[in-house]
This record gives structure tokens, C-alpha cells and sequence, in this order.
């Protein structure tokens, strides 16, 4: 009887070392995670570009290592400009890009909660004003917008184009579905966003509107 139990016990015992190794992670497996993680978290700002906010002309600045790339037309708060909690105001200051979400999203791809929904909206949709195509979700740097990122300003898509140029957002920065994509795609984390209550050239040293500028 004892052999029988000592055998018994010796089948048994692989198949339960057999079902824990299948629930937990080999060693090759936490490297390679733990590596993933250093990689993430070393990854050099980018200190190349610079976003710089018109809220007065309502204009989007890109500079690359201080020249003018572009300028785009948006939309901010229709509300207003500040940062108190729980307001819907436009935030103004220096602040940066903390996350970007929406890689390869198509144009007019829903964001709620910052996940795609699976819905896309076309521009000017009746009645429809969500989150759409590309998220840069901004991190405010200075006491006057230190509540931006958990506020969950943005800069992002919108449906509603035809109201870019004006202030018609509840706190974000809104652009066309075109125009976010190609900002996305040039910019990272850790670029520098400047948001001011004056014109571009107040803002951007030896600024000088050009007639090539991607004003649209």
C-alpha cells in the first residue's frame, strides 16, 4: 500500500508542475519584458520640436529646432482660458506631450476614455462631437496649468471642421482629422507645447508669416 501511494504520488506530481509552469512567466520572459520596460522609459525626449498655441488667431505653430515647419487653424475653449479643476477652460503656459494615442487609428476613429470605440465619424457629422483620430494628451509644467493632464486636455481630432478657426472646444485644443495625423506623426513625447493669449509672433522669435505656410 505505502508503494503504491509513494507512485501515486510520483505520477501525480509532474502534472501539477506541469500546470503551474503554464501559468507563470519563464525567466526569458521577464527579461525580455524588463527590457521593454528600460527601453520605454530611456527614451530621449524630443527636444527637435516645438508646438507654440495661438489662442487669440486660433493657429497652431510647429517648429523643428526653432524654424517654422507649419501652421495649422484649430479650435479652443469656447469657454475661456485657465486651468481650475473641473473647469472647461483652455490652459495657457508651457507644458509638454505626455502620451500620444491612436497609432495607425483611421481618420475619424472615436476615442473614449482614450480607447477607440470602433465607431468612425465622418467630418461634420449632425449632431455628433466626439474625441476622434489622434490624441497628444498634455502634461502642464507650471502652477498656472499644473491640473492640465489630469483635466485630460488634449490636442485631438474633431468632426466638427467646420468650426476650426474658432473657439468652440470644452477645454482642448481641436484640429482637423488631416492636420492631427501629420502633427502626430512628426512630433514626440516630451515636445515642448506653449500655449499663449497673444499672436505667433509674440511667441515664436523672428516670426514672419510666409504665403507657403499650410494654413488651410
Amino acid at each position: 500500500m505505502k508503494a503504491n501511494d509513494g507512485r501515486a504520488r510520483g505520477l501525480d506530481a509532474p502534472r501539477t508542475h506541469d500546470r503551474t509552469d503554464g501559468l507563470a512567466m519563464r525567466p526569458y520572459q521577464w527579461i525580455a519584458l524588463l527590457i521593454t520596460i528600460l527601453i520605454t522609459s530611456c527614451a530621449a525626449p524630443d527636444t527637435r520640436h516645438q508646438i507654440v498655441i495661438s489662442t487669440r488667431e486660433q493657429k497652431l505653430a510647429l517648429l523643428d529646432r526653432g524654424n517654422l515647419m507649419t501652421i495649422y487653424p484649430i479650435s479652443t475653449s469656447k469657454f475661456g482660458l485657465g486651468d481650475w479643476r473641473g473647469s472647461r477652460y483652455t490652459p495657457l503656459g508651457q507644458l509638454e506631450i505626455a502620451e500620444k494615442i491612436g497609432d495607425n487609428a483611421p481618420p475619424g476613429a472615436v476615442f473614449k476614455d482614450r480607447r477607440r470605440t470602433g465607431e468612425i465619424v465622418l467630418p461634420n457629422s449632425p449632431g455628433r462631437d466626439p474625441i476622434v483620430t489622434r490624441i497628444l494628451w498634455l502634461r502642464g509644467l507650471e502652477p498656472q496649468n499644473a491640473n492640465a493632464f489630469t483635466r485630460d486636455i488634449y490636442i485631438h481630432g474633431t468632426p466638427e471642421e467646420r468650426l476650426i478657426g474658432t473657439p468652440a472646444s470644452y477645454g482642448c485644443i481641436r484640429m482637423r482629422s488631416s492636420d492631427i495625423m501629420n502633427l502626430y506623426d512628426i512630433v514626440g513625447i516630451g515636445a515642448a507645447v506653449t500655449i499663449v493669449d497673444g499672436a505667433l509672433a509674440s511667441a515664436i522669435p523672428g516670426f514672419v508669416p510666409r504665403g507657403t505656410l499650410a494654413i488651410r
